[in-house]
């Protein structure tokens, strides 16, 4: 197993104990025999390839030259391991600002005794959590390890990204919607192909998106103790709920809790390019999908009647907490918006938001796609 923080001394949080905790409670995958597991993982990597050929056709973004970052067709604790790394890379600036607060809390007593172990469990019962739902994932800031690669560049040495396919995920889910595999299995990667694509044809992308996000931590203001309870009420949910007496605040978000003036408005742009990339990616899915999936319709039906219904009141509960319902948002609004503006400038003109960052929607936009050709294509609409 790849290192990512000593034990010795975790600070904030000791990331190999998020990892080992997590890897020992993640549920097993569906059975499938070594051979059948071999031909997944086969296939998978076979529609990631096809599927490169399929989002630049339709997209017109891209060539085969600008993907450089590599595909991994992992299990859960793969994920795991590659998501520790990830985010222990984004959150090291906020992690050794509150690292300095500690030794001036009111609570460095209680965090001396809590330590970064116990957060290094909590989060390892999240990601574990998490780890059986996610599909696919194009990992945006991620470092390389000699059991994870990711792409790079002379520009970018500290990691160029990797799209991750989740091949236990995939076979559960498409026996739980009892699809075509071989459909849905393409349709899964044409979705995840197109985030990969939104990176690799656009440059800037990941600085601009890495620069906001580190602009939102650098704003924090929160005391550590606080962060740290958060976890723990979403491991509590994971539990069985909340300690017996303790009322339910309806389950703020990670998020919400440490928004402040500043944060709102990086929040808001963050949360249109989310929009727009998720958004695209259903567009680009449902685009291609015809013509490359025969039984699309069916599992599109499918799946976001899973999508809408959640899996079970903890499933929403930690949606709630972690800002994963604000996630379901953003495919649904941000889709509106690339179709809408699709349908009015066409392909290339849509095109036009990955100019620059002065070109992204804003959050209004992402609700007001004419506002966004309007200003973009500077044409007063009727």
């Amino acid at each position: 197993m790849t290192s990512f923080g000593g034990t010795a001394s975790p600070g904030m949080v000791d990331w190999n104990l998020a990892v080992a905790t997590a890897t020992r409670l993640v549920r097993p995958g569906p059975e499938v025999s070594r051979d059948e597991a071999r031909a997944v993982v086969a296939e998978l990597r076979r529609h990631a390839k096809a599927s490169e050929e399929h989002v630049r056709g339709f997209t017109r973004m891209g060539t085969a030259e600008t993907h450089d970052t590599p595909v991994l067709v992992v299990d859960r604790p793969g994920w795991v391991r590659a998501n520790v790394a990830g985010f222990r890379e984004i959150l090291k600036p906020l992690l050794e600002k509150m690292q300095e607060r500690r030794g001036s809390s009111p609570g460095n007593a209680v965090l001396g005794a809590v330590g970064g172990k116990v957060t290094g469990v909590e989060l390892g019962m999240l990601l574990s959590f998490l780890s059986s739902r996610v599909l696919g994932q194009y990992e945006t800031f991620a470092p390389a390890s000699r059991d994870l690669p990711a792409g790079g560049s002379p520009d970018s040495p500290s990691g160029g990204g990797r799209l991750l396919l989740v091949a236990p995920n995939i076979v559960h889910v498409e026996r739980e919607l009892d699809v075509e595999p071989h459909d849905f299995r393409l349709w899964v990667c044409l979705h995840e192909e197109t985030h990969r694509t939104q990176f690799t044809a656009v440059p800037w992308l990941r600085d601009h998106l890495e620069g906001e996000i580190q602009s939102f931590l650098a704003e924090t203001d929160v005391d550590p103790m606080t962060v740290l309870e958060r976890v723990r009420e979403a491991a509590q949910s994971l539990a069985g709920g909340r300690p017996e007496g303790e009322e339910d605040d309806g389950g703020r978000s990670f998020v919400e809790l440490v928004q402040t003036p500043a944060q709102r408005e990086i929040l808001g742009r963050l949360t249109a390019v989310m929009s727009l990339l998720e958004g695209h990616a259903d567009f680009v899915m449902d685009g291609v999908g015809p013509s490359v999936v025969p039984t699309v319709s069916e599992i599109r039906e499918k799946f976001q009647q899973r999508r809408a219904r959640g899996a079970s009141r903890l499933d929403l509960a930690l949606r709630k907490l972690l800002g994963l319902d604000a996630k379901l948002r953003q495919y649904r609004d941000g889709e509106r918006f690339v179709r809408a503006v699709v349908d009015h400038v066409g392909m290339d003109g849509f095109n036009r938001v990955w100019t620059s960052p002065n070109t992204l929607p804003t959050k209004t936009e992402i609700a007001k796609p004419a506002d966004w050709v309007a200003r973009v294509h500077r044409k007063a609409e009727s």
